[in-house]
């Protein structure tokens, strides 16, 4: 949809597209391989076997391993910030692990009543 929107707002006339290294091309085909085949694959593999509560904390752990991927291939910087904020997110996903936990728990011995 938004190649199409470009193509009728005239947005292609103004490409260069030679100007466009192979490193570039290379990173827009891992983007679209990882970031949307198997990323997809993998979330509706995880709704098949999570709960969805669980699941939903992947918007937590995206900015983190893109935190992780810049530091080990960008040698991009690690500041005290992005180690609290790290620790904050673990703990938030620690927490929402432990509430699913103990629905499941209170929802069995319902059942089981």
């Amino acid at each position: 949809m938004l190649l199409i929107a470009a193509r009728v707002s005239g947005e292609f006339s103004a490409m260069h597209w030679g100007a466009v290294s192979v490193k570039s091309w290379l990173g827009l085909a891992y983007l679209i391989t990882f970031g949307s085949v198997i990323a997809f694959t993998a979330y509706t593999w995880l709704l098949q076997h999570c709960s969805p509560t669980l699941v939903a904390t992947h918007t937590f752990v995206n900015p983190l391993v893109a935190v992780i991927v810049g530091w080990l291939w960008g040698a991009e910087g690690i500041s005290l910030r992005i180690v609290v904020a790290t620790a904050v997110i673990l703990g938030a996903i620690v927490l929402i692990q432990r509430g699913d936990r103990q629905s499941e728990f209170q929802a069995e011995a319902v059942q089981s009543d």
